[in-house]
């Protein structure tokens, strides 16, 4: 056991490594290609390929082949191991250094309160996905829920062709403008219970962490902005991303909340980001 931690430990030591583990928990449930993994992190295929034995040896990341490629992930199992054997060692000589650290953990066991919860959906420009999934949450659960969107790039606007539809479809659209992250981050800014990636750009970055541990996921799906073709096929991308998002925010709203703890609640969320990404409303 202490081996194998030494070994972890020494392989999450590299800053690259450890570039790719934390990426792949951000992305976890998800399965990456190799090429996806290079691209989010500026690191060259043979490197990576190396860097990728190391984790995968290491007991950190495991993979699996799809057609002729290989997906890498995160092996959750192998991480909460890790993290076990961490605190039972360190716990057995010194409780009072690890006692803060427990507590913490132990919280993330109870229930969430019945209350009204914040949950920010984010995206790289916050002009279409995200917006979609703000206005779904709070026409379809605005009493349980305030939502919110925003973007990771510096300066952004509306798609044209996701406001037009979201009016379409009955959104007030009036309280719609395209946001940064850096507003939802630092004092004043609100707390958030929920946090999820509608796109695999905005999650594939690495962002400060949010204050307050919110519940997060990836629920990423295909830019209908980037969508080629006819007028027609473009609204039917469009049609189809506020679909897909619209299921997969009635079966969040459905949750019973209250009664779920911390672990229940992230698979739940992680479950909802596996349904069919292609379905319309």
């Amino acid at each position: 056991m202490e081996s194998n931690l030494i070994s972890q430990f020494a392989t999450l030591g590299h800053p690259q490594r450890l570039a790719i583990f934390r990426l792949l928990i951000r992305r976890a449930p998800d399965a990456l290609p190799a090429g996806e993994i290079a691209s989010a992190l500026g690191i060259k295929a043979s490197t990576l390929s190396s860097y990728l034995g190391a984790l995968t040896q290491a007991g950190l990341v495991t993979h699996q082949r799809q057609g002729t490629s290989l997906r890498y992930s995160v092996d959750l199992s192998g991480a909460q191991g890790m993290v076990d054997t961490l605190f039972r060692d360190c716990c057995r000589g010194r409780p009072d250094l690890c006692l803060s650290l427990t507590s913490t953990l132990m919280e993330g066991t109870t229930a969430m309160t019945d209350r009204k919860f914040n949950v920010l959906f984010i995206c790289t420009g916050n002009s279409a996905r995200s917006i979609f999934a703000e206005s779904i949450l709070r026409r379809e659960a605005g009493d349980r829920f305030t939502a919110f969107s925003a973007g990771t790039r510096p300066f952004s606007e509306l798609n044209p062709f996701a406001v037009s539809l979201l009016k379409e479809k009955g959104h007030d659209v009036s309280v719609l403008r395209a946001k940064n992250v850096s507003e939802f981050q630092g004092p004043g800014a609100p707390d958030l219970d929920f946090v999820f990636t509608v796109c695999d750009q905005a999650a594939n970055e690495d962002c400060p962490a949010w204050s307050g541990q919110p519940i997060s996921a990836h629920w990423g799906m295909p830019d209908p902005v980037k969508a080629e073709g006819t007028e027609a096929q473009k609204g039917l991308a469009f049609q189809q991303a506020y679909g897909a998002l619209r299921n997969r925010i009635l079966a969040f709203a459905a949750l019973p909340l209250e009664s779920l703890d911390r672990i229940s609640l992230q698979k739940a969320v992680d479950r909802i980001a596996g349904m069919e990404t292609g379905a319309n409303a």
